[in-house]
């Protein structure tokens, strides 16, 4: 029989959950609204903005550009992020805890910290990928790969190694053996790492700012340059597709992974 939970705790988490969802909210309605300009309430509930959105030429190219960039970015991440991990997890050596933290470095500094640096070492170097979609894949796949390294990073703290060990001993070869022994059972923390970093690269707006081209924006740049010059609500109609993309891609990875089991395992 689980424990009960304290009422203040309940009402506390509920409070905090509402806290987060409320922008949402406001996004949501506002890019329903049937007034002239982005407000909230919203003036009246109307579709036109969610139309205008699908006739936009700059909003649609933007949001199909950051979903390629996403994706890019996702299969890149996943690769580097699953050897990293690996090798970390199977590495004993004077310096790894410090390894550790300069691979995960990314999620610890700002955003807009990355996006400079990146933009000032292109600059400073002389680059040509600066303020390109390369140089612009660059700084996503830099960001996003520390969530891959920390979801495969606890599959494989929860993975017995002397399973692969058993089946090298039996003749397997160690490609063998890690191709049937260890990556079925990591591949939940594989596909959840790769899903978390389609998710951070295709909302990603700090280090975009620095690094995308004036004829290659993702769609949070898009939005960000909608609002500077015009009040109208089709950029909170942009941000209702995007919600329902990333919305979607969790739900997506709740189905094939087990995160609370996955957790469970990693600190039990």
């Amino acid at each position: 029989m689980g424990r009960k939970i304290p009422l203040l705790v309940l009402v506390l988490a509920i409070a905090g959950f509402c806290y987060m969802l409320f922008p949402i909210v406001v996004v949501v309605l506002a890019g329903l609204t049937a007034g002239e300009f982005l407000t909230f309430p919203p003036q009246g509930l109307s579709l036109r903005w969610v139309v205008a959105f699908l006739q936009s030429d700059k909003y649609l190219s933007a949001f199909f550009f950051s979903f390629r960039l996403a994706l890019m970015t996702m299969i890149v991440a996943t690769i580097i992020g699953t050897a990293a991990a690996l090798f970390l997890s199977r590495t004993r050596f004077v310096g790894r805890a410090a390894m550790r933290a300069f691979f995960l470095s990314p999620v610890v500094l700002p955003g807009v910290v990355v996006g400079f640096a990146l933009f000032a070492f292109y600059i400073s170097t002389g680059s040509s990928i600066s303020r390109t979609i390369w140089g612009l894949w660059i700084g996503h796949i830099l960001y996003s790969t520390p969530y891959v390294i920390g979801t495969v990073g606890a599959a494989l703290a929860a993975f017995d190694i002397s399973l692969e060990e058993a089946a090298r001993s039996l003749g397997s070869s160690p490609w063998r053996a890690f191709r049937r022994v260890t990556l079925p059972n990591i591949g939940h923390g594989i596909q959840a790492g790769s899903i978390f970093a389609f998710i951070v690269s295709f909302g990603q707006f700090e280090v975009s700012l620095f690094l995308s081209a004036p004829n290659s924006e993702p769609l949070p740049i898009a939005m960000y340059n909608s609002l500077r010059y015009q009040f109208d609500p089709s950029a909170a109609a942009a941000g209702i597709f995007a919600i329902t993309l990333v919305t979607a891609s969790v739900l997506l990875t709740n189905r094939l992974v087990n995160i609370r089991r996955l957790l469970e395992r990693q600190h039990a």
